[in-house]
Protein backbone atom coordinates (compact mmCIF):
# COMPACT_ATOMS: atom_id res chain seq x y z
CA UNK A 1 0.00 0.00 0.00
CA UNK A 2 0.95 3.62 -0.26
CA UNK A 3 2.86 5.86 1.83
CA UNK A 4 0.31 7.08 4.18
CA UNK A 5 -1.17 3.73 5.23
CA UNK A 6 1.71 2.06 5.69
CA UNK A 7 1.33 2.12 9.51
CA UNK A 8 -2.04 0.51 9.49
CA UNK A 9 -0.97 -2.44 12.00
CA UNK A 10 2.52 -1.37 12.82
CA UNK A 11 3.96 1.12 15.99
CA UNK A 12 0.50 2.98 16.03
CA UNK A 13 -1.10 1.32 19.21
CA UNK A 14 2.07 3.31 21.14
CA UNK A 15 1.81 6.78 19.37
CA UNK A 16 1.17 9.56 21.75
CA UNK A 17 -1.98 12.36 20.89
CA UNK A 18 1.32 14.65 20.22
CA UNK A 19 2.88 12.14 17.61
CA UNK A 20 -0.48 11.39 16.17
CA UNK A 21 -1.29 15.63 15.36
CA UNK A 22 2.48 15.96 14.07
CA UNK A 23 1.74 12.62 11.57
CA UNK A 24 -1.41 14.48 10.24
CA UNK A 25 -0.06 18.01 10.18
CA UNK A 26 2.79 16.55 7.73
CA UNK A 27 0.40 14.98 5.58
CA UNK A 28 -1.70 17.52 5.42
CA UNK A 29 0.90 19.81 4.53
CA UNK A 30 2.27 17.57 1.94
CA UNK A 31 -0.38 16.88 0.35
CA UNK A 32 -3.74 19.40 0.73
CA UNK A 33 -2.36 21.53 -1.87
CA UNK A 34 -5.86 23.64 -2.16
CA UNK A 35 -6.84 23.09 1.94
CA UNK A 36 -3.58 23.39 3.87
CA UNK A 37 -3.55 27.05 3.65
CA UNK A 38 -6.81 27.56 4.34
CA UNK A 39 -6.20 25.55 7.62
CA UNK A 40 -3.70 28.36 8.84
CA UNK A 41 -6.64 30.79 9.18
CA UNK A 42 -7.97 28.77 12.43
CA UNK A 43 -7.00 28.54 15.81
CA UNK A 44 -4.70 25.65 17.67
CA UNK A 45 -7.61 23.05 18.10
CA UNK A 46 -9.23 23.41 15.12
CA UNK A 47 -6.64 23.42 12.83
CA UNK A 48 -5.49 19.76 14.31
CA UNK A 49 -8.81 18.50 13.75
CA UNK A 50 -9.17 19.66 10.00
CA UNK A 51 -5.48 17.94 9.68
CA UNK A 52 -6.84 15.08 11.12
CA UNK A 53 -10.07 14.90 9.30
CA UNK A 54 -8.64 15.92 6.35
CA UNK A 55 -5.52 12.22 6.68
CA UNK A 56 -8.64 10.64 7.14
CA UNK A 57 -10.29 11.65 3.67
CA UNK A 58 -6.56 11.24 2.11
CA UNK A 59 -5.92 7.80 3.50
CA UNK A 60 -9.43 6.90 2.25
CA UNK A 61 -8.19 7.85 -1.09
CA UNK A 62 -4.91 6.27 -1.28
CA UNK A 63 -6.14 2.90 -0.42
CA UNK A 64 -9.03 3.44 -3.23
CA UNK A 65 -6.55 4.43 -5.83
CA UNK A 66 -3.37 2.31 -5.42
CA UNK A 67 -3.38 0.98 -9.04
CA UNK A 68 -0.70 -1.10 -7.89
CA UNK A 69 -3.03 -3.50 -6.39
CA UNK A 70 -6.05 -5.18 -7.78
CA UNK A 71 -9.80 -3.73 -7.12
CA UNK A 72 -10.33 -7.43 -4.40
CA UNK A 73 -7.20 -5.77 -2.83
CA UNK A 74 -8.33 -2.37 -2.44
CA UNK A 75 -11.54 -3.76 -1.02
CA UNK A 76 -10.39 -5.61 1.91
CA UNK A 77 -8.01 -2.84 2.52
CA UNK A 78 -10.89 -0.21 2.65
CA UNK A 79 -12.57 -2.66 4.97
CA UNK A 80 -9.40 -3.12 7.00
CA UNK A 81 -9.58 0.65 7.33
CA UNK A 82 -12.88 0.82 8.30
CA UNK A 83 -12.61 -1.44 11.11
CA UNK A 84 -9.34 0.23 12.37
CA UNK A 85 -11.52 3.60 12.21
CA UNK A 86 -14.80 2.00 14.22
CA UNK A 87 -12.38 0.42 17.07
CA UNK A 88 -10.14 3.73 17.62
CA UNK A 89 -13.35 5.53 17.71
CA UNK A 90 -15.18 3.05 20.44
CA UNK A 91 -12.00 4.08 22.73
CA UNK A 92 -9.99 0.65 21.34
CA UNK A 93 -6.30 0.52 20.31
CA UNK A 94 -5.08 2.91 17.33
CA UNK A 95 -3.87 0.57 14.67
CA UNK A 96 -3.14 3.57 12.69
CA UNK A 97 -0.96 6.71 13.25
CA UNK A 98 -3.86 9.24 12.38
CA UNK A 99 -6.12 7.95 14.71
CA UNK A 100 -5.72 9.21 17.95
CA UNK A 101 -5.92 12.72 16.23
CA UNK A 102 -9.09 11.68 14.52
CA UNK A 103 -10.25 10.59 17.79
CA UNK A 104 -9.92 13.26 19.49
CA UNK A 105 -11.48 15.46 16.97
CA UNK A 106 -14.49 13.31 17.05
CA UNK A 107 -15.03 13.53 20.57
CA UNK A 108 -13.89 17.60 20.50
CA UNK A 109 -15.88 18.51 18.63
CA UNK A 110 -18.80 16.25 18.49
CA UNK A 111 -18.71 14.84 14.46
CA UNK A 112 -21.33 12.47 13.80
CA UNK A 113 -19.32 8.99 12.93
CA UNK A 114 -21.65 8.47 9.88
CA UNK A 115 -20.02 11.16 7.98
CA UNK A 116 -16.65 9.50 8.45
CA UNK A 117 -18.51 6.03 6.99
CA UNK A 118 -20.23 7.49 4.47
CA UNK A 119 -16.81 8.75 3.33
CA UNK A 120 -15.59 5.16 3.03
CA UNK A 121 -18.75 4.41 1.01
CA UNK A 122 -17.65 6.90 -1.34
CA UNK A 123 -14.24 5.67 -1.90
CA UNK A 124 -15.96 1.89 -2.85
CA UNK A 125 -17.89 4.03 -5.24
CA UNK A 126 -15.29 4.90 -7.02
CA UNK A 127 -13.52 0.95 -7.44
CA UNK A 128 -13.75 -0.11 -10.82
CA UNK A 129 -15.14 1.76 -13.48
CA UNK A 130 -17.02 4.75 -12.95
CA UNK A 131 -19.66 6.23 -14.93
CA UNK A 132 -22.74 8.13 -14.21
CA UNK A 133 -26.26 8.35 -16.36
CA UNK A 134 -27.54 11.37 -14.37
CA UNK A 135 -26.12 14.63 -12.86
CA UNK A 136 -28.81 13.15 -10.03
CA UNK A 137 -26.60 10.31 -9.88
CA UNK A 138 -23.85 11.99 -9.88
CA UNK A 139 -24.79 14.08 -7.05
CA UNK A 140 -25.42 11.42 -4.69
CA UNK A 141 -22.10 10.15 -5.65
CA UNK A 142 -20.41 13.53 -4.57
CA UNK A 143 -22.65 13.70 -0.86
CA UNK A 144 -20.88 10.60 -0.10
CA UNK A 145 -16.69 12.27 -1.05
CA UNK A 146 -17.28 15.79 0.00
CA UNK A 147 -20.88 16.35 1.50
CA UNK A 148 -19.99 14.49 4.31
CA UNK A 149 -16.94 16.19 4.45
CA UNK A 150 -18.18 19.40 4.35
CA UNK A 151 -20.34 18.37 7.21
CA UNK A 152 -17.85 17.48 8.96
CA UNK A 153 -16.11 20.59 8.90
CA UNK A 154 -19.09 22.66 10.11
CA UNK A 155 -18.92 20.43 13.37
CA UNK A 156 -15.19 21.80 13.83
CA UNK A 157 -16.21 25.19 13.26
CA UNK A 158 -19.18 25.24 14.92
CA UNK A 159 -22.67 26.74 13.59
CA UNK A 160 -25.51 28.28 15.02
CA UNK A 161 -28.06 28.02 12.10
CA UNK A 162 -30.12 24.69 11.58
CA UNK A 163 -29.61 25.24 7.48
CA UNK A 164 -25.72 25.04 7.98
CA UNK A 165 -25.80 21.40 7.07
CA UNK A 166 -27.60 21.74 3.49
CA UNK A 167 -25.58 24.50 2.81
CA UNK A 168 -22.58 22.64 3.90
CA UNK A 169 -23.55 20.01 1.30
CA UNK A 170 -23.70 22.71 -0.96
CA UNK A 171 -20.18 23.87 -0.96
CA UNK A 172 -19.06 19.98 -0.96
CA UNK A 173 -20.90 19.93 -4.44
CA UNK A 174 -19.40 22.95 -5.32
CA UNK A 175 -15.84 21.95 -5.08
CA UNK A 176 -16.13 18.52 -6.17
CA UNK A 177 -17.94 19.55 -9.15
CA UNK A 178 -14.59 21.53 -9.66
CA UNK A 179 -12.33 18.84 -8.97
CA UNK A 180 -14.25 16.82 -11.86
CA UNK A 181 -13.75 19.47 -14.44
CA UNK A 182 -9.85 20.15 -13.13
CA UNK A 183 -9.03 16.49 -13.47
CA UNK A 184 -11.10 15.14 -16.32
CA UNK A 185 -8.15 14.01 -18.26
CA UNK A 186 -6.49 11.61 -15.05
CA UNK A 187 -9.55 10.20 -14.12
CA UNK A 188 -10.20 9.17 -17.71
CA UNK A 189 -6.77 7.64 -17.82
CA UNK A 190 -8.51 5.28 -14.58
CA UNK A 191 -12.04 4.28 -16.22
CA UNK A 192 -13.72 6.92 -14.09
CA UNK A 193 -16.08 9.26 -16.46
CA UNK A 194 -17.91 11.47 -14.04
CA UNK A 195 -19.00 14.14 -16.53
CA UNK A 196 -22.79 12.25 -16.00
CA UNK A 197 -23.68 10.86 -19.82
CA UNK A 198 -26.87 12.94 -19.87
CA UNK A 199 -23.93 15.98 -20.13
CA UNK A 200 -21.81 14.58 -22.63
CA UNK A 201 -24.64 13.03 -24.53
CA UNK A 202 -26.19 17.00 -24.42
CA UNK A 203 -22.99 18.17 -26.67
CA UNK A 204 -22.74 15.24 -28.85
CA UNK A 205 -19.20 14.54 -26.57
CA UNK A 206 -18.34 11.33 -25.61
CA UNK A 207 -15.22 9.18 -23.91
CA UNK A 208 -13.48 8.69 -26.51
CA UNK A 209 -13.38 12.45 -27.61
CA UNK A 210 -11.68 12.68 -23.97
CA UNK A 211 -9.44 9.80 -24.09
CA UNK A 212 -8.15 11.76 -27.80
CA UNK A 213 -7.96 14.76 -25.62
CA UNK A 214 -10.52 16.29 -28.33
CA UNK A 215 -10.74 20.07 -27.31
CA UNK A 216 -13.10 21.67 -30.15
CA UNK A 217 -16.47 23.83 -29.73
CA UNK A 218 -18.17 20.87 -28.26
CA UNK A 219 -15.75 20.25 -25.09
CA UNK A 220 -15.46 23.66 -24.53
CA UNK A 221 -19.69 24.17 -24.50
CA UNK A 222 -19.33 21.30 -22.32
CA UNK A 223 -17.04 23.14 -20.10
CA UNK A 224 -18.98 26.03 -20.22
CA UNK A 225 -22.13 24.61 -18.98
CA UNK A 226 -20.26 22.60 -16.14
CA UNK A 227 -18.11 25.25 -15.02
CA UNK A 228 -21.47 27.36 -15.09
CA UNK A 229 -22.98 24.56 -12.71
CA UNK A 230 -20.32 24.10 -10.05
CA UNK A 231 -20.76 28.35 -10.05
CA UNK A 232 -24.30 27.85 -9.33
CA UNK A 233 -23.19 26.02 -6.38
CA UNK A 234 -20.68 28.47 -5.03
CA UNK A 235 -23.11 31.12 -4.68
CA UNK A 236 -26.09 28.51 -3.24
CA UNK A 237 -23.05 27.59 -0.40
CA UNK A 238 -21.89 31.11 0.33
CA UNK A 239 -24.95 31.15 2.65
CA UNK A 240 -22.65 29.24 4.61
CA UNK A 241 -21.06 31.64 6.02
CA UNK A 242 -23.45 33.76 7.90
CA UNK A 243 -24.59 30.56 9.71
CA UNK A 244 -20.85 29.69 11.20
CA UNK A 245 -19.12 30.78 14.19
CA UNK A 246 -16.73 33.19 13.50
CA UNK A 247 -14.16 30.89 13.82
CA UNK A 248 -15.04 29.02 10.80
CA UNK A 249 -15.97 32.01 8.69
CA UNK A 250 -11.96 33.11 7.36
CA UNK A 251 -11.72 29.08 6.54
CA UNK A 252 -15.06 29.00 4.57
CA UNK A 253 -14.14 32.07 3.02
CA UNK A 254 -10.50 31.13 2.01
CA UNK A 255 -11.35 27.68 0.88
CA UNK A 256 -14.20 29.09 -2.00
CA UNK A 257 -12.15 31.71 -3.15
CA UNK A 258 -9.20 29.01 -3.28
CA UNK A 259 -11.45 26.44 -5.46
CA UNK A 260 -12.76 29.16 -6.65
CA UNK A 261 -9.73 30.39 -8.16
CA UNK A 262 -9.54 27.29 -10.09
CA UNK A 263 -12.40 27.78 -12.47
CA UNK A 264 -10.94 31.01 -12.90
CA UNK A 265 -7.55 29.66 -14.31
CA UNK A 266 -9.76 26.99 -16.19
CA UNK A 267 -11.92 29.68 -17.85
CA UNK A 268 -8.40 31.62 -18.78
CA UNK A 269 -6.69 28.68 -20.30
CA UNK A 270 -9.72 28.19 -22.78
CA UNK A 271 -10.93 25.28 -21.06
CA UNK A 272 -7.31 23.42 -21.98
CA UNK A 273 -7.85 20.97 -19.16
CA UNK A 274 -5.46 18.22 -21.21
CA UNK A 275 -2.08 19.88 -21.72
CA UNK A 276 -1.59 20.94 -17.96
CA UNK A 277 -3.81 20.67 -14.61
CA UNK A 278 -5.39 23.62 -13.37
CA UNK A 279 -3.34 25.25 -10.01
CA UNK A 280 -3.55 28.11 -7.99
CA UNK A 281 0.09 28.98 -7.20
CA UNK A 282 1.00 29.11 -4.08
CA UNK A 283 1.42 32.92 -3.43
CA UNK A 284 -2.32 33.79 -4.25
CA UNK A 285 -3.22 30.92 -1.76
CA UNK A 286 -1.24 32.59 1.01
CA UNK A 287 -2.81 35.47 0.22
CA UNK A 288 -6.33 34.95 -0.25
CA UNK A 289 -5.75 33.38 3.19
CA UNK A 290 -4.53 36.52 4.68
CA UNK A 291 -7.13 38.75 3.15
CA UNK A 292 -10.21 36.31 4.40
CA UNK A 293 -8.67 36.59 7.72
CA UNK A 294 -8.60 40.81 7.44
CA UNK A 295 -11.75 40.55 6.02
CA UNK A 296 -13.35 38.61 8.90
CA UNK A 297 -11.99 40.77 10.94
CA UNK A 298 -13.41 43.89 9.28
CA UNK A 299 -16.72 42.61 9.09
CA UNK A 300 -16.78 42.02 12.84
CA UNK A 301 -15.72 45.02 13.29
CA UNK A 302 -17.95 47.26 10.95
CA UNK A 303 -20.95 45.21 12.73
CA UNK A 304 -19.91 46.11 16.22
Amino acid sequence: MQASIDKLTSDAPSASLAESHAYCRTLAKRAAKNFYVSFLTLPTAHYQAMCALYAFMRICDDIGDDTTVSLSQRKIALQEWRDAVIVALEGGPATHLSLPALYDAVERFQIPREYLFAAIDGVEMDLGTVEFATFEELSHYCYHVAGVVGLCCIHIWGFHDDRAPAAAIECGLALQLTNIVRDIKEDAQMDRVYLPQEDLEQFDYSLADIQQQRRDERFRALMQFQVSRAREYYTAGRRLYDYLEPVGQPILDAMLRIYGGLLDEIEHRDYDIFSRRARVSTSRKLAIAGSAVLRHQWRRLTQR
